[in-house]
């Protein structure tokens, strides 16, 4: 059967269980792939079991396959919302399931377990094209947390109390995860793909006050946990040395010191940064950079040690002394020394639909613009170890697509049809229900405003 735009719109908009079941072949659309088969200038897309199974220019159409006509619109692979909160927290006010402010737990704080499918937030940031995310945890805060996880009071981000156990449980801020936001299903894609550690300011807050000290605390950690490693059967019989860290924590942290997960180094200033690479030089760590606010001034070194970096490309003038490098041509760069560029949306959770936007803003100071695409789709795929479901559109992968009515980094372009593991998605949400309930004043108010 072949189907308009406009009927799959009202296909998703109902969004009817079986409808999801069905083979799909999106039929004349100039498809991004942000893979190795780069633009198809007009091309079939065909999904089938929730798995892409061809793409390119001379597809034949399966019998039976449900045919949309995207009339010339783009198609690319579902955006991923890199250090996100989407799924974390609701009204950042009232905090999140994203911090833990504990002496025995901080990197073993594993954030799957109070992920939200129902989340009111997400079908916000899926209208912005975002069909997966990586949830990051977020270092515990003295001040009140808004949406991107940071105190807000003017004061620095502290832990809670200042004892010494406090300040080395706070070098972690714990694991994040990888999921789908389907409407229904389980969103859990990959569970412990990082562990998170602030530097700069933050870090040295968190160590007692000095940058210095955090280095000294995190190769003693590393160090503990090595030797736990080995020295498991006289850790568990009491017949060790005192360890800095809770036996949970040293768990943890057996993937990093093994170089099997990343470390995610929150980390602006451009001398923080060569800490970072430094430390993970000499400890072996895989390293993942996140802020990167003057990366571009140590771009080489970055791109040398291979480490991606994730950023919000608008940032433009010093928040702080971290940041009185800031530059809008950051991200194009970092991207022309070679390093893997990951671009995220404001904030963690309710502006992570402006992902798209900041991409494009990012394609204007310089960042060319299949780098851009890549940027929010294949490299935190492969950076968070899921490329193999999801980052572009190659056979085998999940269906993870969104058909836009044009460019997807221009604000005005909007998703036609969205499908996440092959499924349709709704292309609604609470504030479109909102409005729409209430835009026409002469229909009849609840009881409640009637009286």
């Amino acid at each position: 059967m072949k189907r308009t735009l406009t009927a799959v719109a009202a296909l998703c908009v109902a969004f009817a269980g079986p409808a999801g079941a069905a083979t799909y072949a999106i039929t004349n659309a100039r498809v991004l792939t942000a893979g190795p088969a780069g633009e198809i200038a007009s091309g079939t897309v065909v999904v089938r079991d929730g798995k892409i199974v061809a793409v390119g220019p001379n597809v034949p159409t399966p019998a039976g396959a449900e045919v949309v006509d995207a009339k010339g619109g783009i198609v690319t692979p579902g955006f991923v919302a890199a250090n996100s909160l989407l799924g974390a927290v609701e009204i950042g006010a009232l905090g999140s399931d994203a911090s833990v402010n504990n002496p025995e737990l901080s990197a073993a704080f594993d954030v799957q377990y109070a992920l939200n499918p129902d989340s009111f937030v997400i079908p916000v940031a899926r209208l912005g094209g975002i069909t997966s995310a990586v949830v990051t945890p977020r270092p515990a805060t003295r001040g009140s947390d808004n949406d991107d996880g940071h105190s807000h009071d003017g004061a620095e981000d502290l832990t809670a109390g200042g004892g010494a156990s406090e300040h080395t449980h706070g070098l972690f801020s714990g694991q994040a995860a990888v999921i789908q936001l389907a409407e229904d299903g389980e969103p859990l894609v990959r569970a412990k793909v990082a562990m998170v550690a602030p530097f700069g300011d933050r870090g040295a807050n968190l160590s007692g006050g000095a940058r210095g000290a955090q280095i000294v605390l995190l190769k003693t950690v590393l160090q503990d946990v090595r030797a736990y490693r080995a020295n498991r059967a006289a850790y568990e019989r009491a017949g060790y040395r005192d360890l800095a860290l809770s036996k949970a924590d040293l768990e943890a942290l057996i993937p990093v010191v093994e170089g099997r997960m990343p470390l995610i180094a929150v980390a602006n200033r451009a001398s923080d940064i060569r800490a970072v690479l430094k430390l993970a030089r000499e400890e072996k760590l895989k390293v993942i950079l996140s802020g990167a606010t003057e990366g571009w001034r140590v771009a080489a070194e970055i791109a040398a040690a291979g480490v991606p970096v994730i950023l919000n490309p608008i940032q433009n003038r010093p928040a702080s002394f971290e940041s009185l490098g800031a530059s809008l041509e950051n991200a194009a760069r970092l991207n022309a020394a070679g390093v893997s560029v990951i671009i995220e949306g404001q904030g963690g959770a309710h502006r992570a639909h402006e992902t798209r936007y900041n991409a494009g803003n990012a394609v204007a100071y310089g960042l060319p613009y299949e780098a851009a695409l890549k940027a929010v789709t294949i490299n935190p795929a492969r950076a968070f170890g899921v490329a193999n479901r999801l980052g572009s559109l190659e056979p085998g992968k999940d269906a993870d697509l969104v058909v836009w009515s044009g460019d997807p980094f221009e604000p005005l372009s909007r998703p036609q049809l969205i499908l996440i593991r092959g499924e349709p998605q709704p292309l609604t949400s609470r504030q479109y229900e909102l409005r729409d309930r209430y835009k026409d004043l002469n229909r009849p108010l609840p009881p409640a405003y009637s009286k």
